[in-house]
């Protein structure tokens, strides 16, 4: 009797060890598992704080480039609308001082790289003061400005030219004067004059501009 009574303490002993160690078990792995869970979670919310407060930062933003979007067309309609031009001329005229500002404004800086338009432009301005044309020169540089047609901070490129004229002295010094006074801006850096007053050759050497168009750098980001 005594060594089945002992026998049952045993049983009863390990059938309790067993349920403690089934219960330590059990308990680890919920705390463990709610440890990883709630690390999950934090990590989670952490990441949508994130995401949120982009969204509303970039709200934010398109809401402010959207009110600068109404203020631009707003100025560039009353900028545009006006009874006379910035030179004195008739925005819906055909003259040499008139159109409306926005063209004004568009052929005073190009913003594409146009060197024939830009001979026959000269060679408009030259006649016009009763010369006449020897020779339009410069660089047609069309193949390596094509890589530079847009720019998210455009600069103002030059355009070096040389004509060659002749007439007389009054004529040479008004085209010189036409050329300082253009809608386009044209840098006027050397003036060579021979011959008698009455017929004269003038070779000026400048150089004019235009300004490549702005891009917009509109990307995604990815919020980490």
């Amino acid at each position: 009797m005594a060594k089945t009574g002992s026998f049952t303490k045993r049983s009863l002993i390990t059938k309790a060890n067993s349920r403690i160690v089934w219960s330590t078990g059990i308990a680890a792995f919920v705390v463990i598992f709610s440890a990883v869970a709630c690390n999950t979670l934090i990590g989670q919310a952490t990441y949508q704080n994130r995401v949120i407060a982009e969204k509303k930062k970039a709200l934010s933003t398109l809401q402010s480039d959207l009110n600068a979007r109404d203020t631009l067309v707003s100025s560039y309609k009353s900028f545009v609308n006006t009874p006379q031009n910035v030179l004195g001329g008739n925005p819906d005229g055909s003259g040499p001082q008139d159109g409306d500002n926005a063209k004004i404004i568009l052929d005073a800086l190009p913003s594409k790289y146009d060197f024939p338009a830009l001979a026959t432009s000269l060679e408009k301005l030259i006649t016009d003061q009763g010369l006449k044309i020897v020779s339009i020169g410069g660089t047609d540089d069309e193949v390596a400005q094509s890589a530079n047609q847009s720019s998210v901070t455009p600069a103002p490129v030059a355009i070096p030219f040389q004509v060659e004229v002749g007439g007389s002295y009054d004529g040479i010094k008004a085209l010189v004067d036409v050329f300082e006074r253009s809608i386009r801006p044209i840098d006027v850096q050397k003036v060579e004059i021979t011959g008698s007053d009455g017929s004269m050759n003038a070779i000026i050497i400048a150089q004019t501009y235009y300004q490549p168009e702005k891009s917009l750098n509109i990307k995604s980001e990815v919020v980490k």
